[in-house]
């Protein structure tokens, strides 16, 4: 009976069912369900034609009933972190509509209605089961930010270079082994990760997206880039574990001081840490030279003279054969990691230098105390 409600907010209770004769609120704009324990909706939620936002987050829905298509001003519709196996394709109904959040849930495909929602311009469909993403995900002209982590994707779509609003997409951890060249069509694309994918090759025409700052392909088995990336004004490139578990290929050598016939790989020599720090700083040789901007021109001339060799792993066999082996590269630093090793470097070196400090005023104190009681 409260006609003239415009905002219901149920959020963080036990909810288990809603009433029809909620579908006598016409005024209704906000609703919020989320976080309960709702197995269904009624078939009457499709009546609150003014609703705008409808939160459904956080609990067991296992459907959406067809009838949500009539909300035609609905601008927000979260269902995220349910249980929906799919979408119906009365989704398409939601012209209005301007967010979709479907994350964590069972969903293998998206309706090709989803096509129809021109106005959509947030859609989060991580942490499902998405084997496909429909091609008519590229008429969804006025998409900003596409968000496809953590799904079961082997590859996007050729129409998905039609969204040239596309600010950001994100395809971490998937299935992804190419990406299609129509990728360089979104025009006004910022970011751009696919992270822990399978890819062994970016197209050159990433280039194309003269927009693009940031490209994140770590996790991947990239071989090279393009040449065109130099054409792009980034300003964070991530390469890291394209080579993560690599076969090292080992080269037979002639030690120079006593001809003795060795073996080396691209990993040896190394630099050696600082003398001083050796016996404080066993493992920080690397960081003390990056610290003292120490260079070596004989390691950098030894190296350039040798050629190695590095393969990815193509089946499970050898991946299980590889962690039999000691000899792994591990994945370089994240700069800022590299800056915490550093201070944590120049802290240890600071605390050394005060402990010695600390030792010669001793000394000092104790060399008086001679004299003094000397001259007694």
């Amino acid at each position: 009976s409260l006609y003239n409600l415009a905002s219901l907010e149920l959020r963080e209770n036990l909810l288990t069912y809603l009433p029809e004769s909620l579908a006598q609120l016409q005024r209704l704009e906000e609703l919020d369900l989320g976080n309960n324990e709702l197995y269904h909706l009624p078939e009457t939620i499709g009546a609150l034609f003014n609703l705008k936002d409808l939160w459904l987050d956080g609990n067991q829905l296992a459907e959406v009933p067809q009838e949500v298509g009539n909300l035609k001003n609905l601008l927000c519709l979260d269902v995220s972190e349910n249980k929906l196996e799919c979408l119906p394709e009365e989704i398409s109904g939601l012209t209005s509509l301007t967010d979709l959040l479907v994350s964590q849930n069972l969903l293998q495909v998206l309706p090709d209605g989803i096509g129809k929602l021109r106005r959509l311009s947030i859609l989060k469909v991580d942490q499902n089961k998405l084997i496909q993403l429909t091609d008519s995900i590229g008429d969804c002209e006025s998409l900003t930010e596409l968000v496809l982590t953590e799904n079961q994707l082997q590859s996007l779509p050729k129409s998905i270079g039609k969204l040239k609003k596309l600010n950001n997409l994100n395809a971490d951890r998937n299935k992804l082994t190419s990406l299609p060249k129509e990728i360089g069509g979104c025009c006004s694309l910022n970011v751009f990760s696919v992270r822990d994918n399978r890819l062994s090759r970016i197209p050159s025409e990433i280039s194309q997206a003269t927009e693009l700052h940031v490209l994140d392909v770590a996790g991947n088995r990239l071989t090279y880039l393009p040449l065109s990336l130099t054409t792009l004004k980034l300003k964070a490139l991530w390469l890291s574990d394209n080579q993560s578990q690599p076969l090292l290929t080992f080269q037979t050598d002639t030690d120079p001081e006593t001809g003795e016939k060795i073996l080396t790989c691209v990993l040896l020599p190394q630099m050696p840490s600082e003398p001083g720090c050796q016996d404080n700083l066993p493992r920080c040789g690397a960081l003390e030279s990056l610290v003292n901007e120490m260079s070596d021109e004989t390691w950098n001339e030894r190296a350039v003279n040798r050629v190695s060799a590095i393969r990815f792993l193509e089946d499970e066999k050898d991946e299980e054969d590889n962690e039999m082996r000691t000899l792994l590269r591990r994945a370089t630093p994240h700069p800022g990691e590299l800056k915490n090793m550093k201070k944590t470097v120049e802290n240890l070196r600071n605390d050394m230098n005060a402990a010695k400090g600390l030792d010669s005023n001793k000394n000092e104190v104790n060399n008086a105390i001679d004299r003094v009681t000397t001259s007694v």
